[in-house]
């Protein structure tokens, strides 16, 4: 079944973060009057999605073409951290993910190994802890 574009602009307003309330002080109307937009009890004229696609930042065909399960399983392809960066899940970014976790680890190794002997220095110099 067709998603309605009401729901399309719900789901992205979402993924963004945005509230109802912003969306409407964006666009100057009430949250009510917004909510109305979004629930299909408001014709929405296509000056007023080009508006609302300017406020989430996307063109007005992203939203017409905006598929939520095709988006959702794209997760799948993804990996990332906190920090909101991705990657593509490829075996060329694996292999530099791979190189980039192994300089990491010979960081660590190298950090560890000059704290022992700052250690083992001021246990020399101060006696044992």
């Amino acid at each position: 079944m067709a998603t309605s574009i009401k729901n399309k602009i719900k789901s992205i307003r979402e993924l963004k973060n945005y509230t109802q309330e912003y969306m409407a002080e964006q666009l100057g109307v009430t949250q009510a009057g917004y909510s109305k937009i979004e629930k299909g009890k408001t014709i929405l004229s296509y000056v007023k999605l080009v508006e609302i696609a300017r406020i989430l930042e996307v063109s007005v065909e992203d939203i017409l073409s905006f598929d939520s399960e095709r988006y959702f399983s794209s997760f799948n392809k993804v990996i990332g951290n906190n920090n909101g960066s991705i990657l593509i899940n490829t075996d060329e970014n694996s292999a530099t993910l791979k190189l980039l976790y192994e300089d990491k680890i010979m960081l660590l190794e190298k950090l560890l190994a000059k704290t022992e002997s700052e250690l083992e220095r001021y246990k020399e110099k101060f006696g044992p802890l």
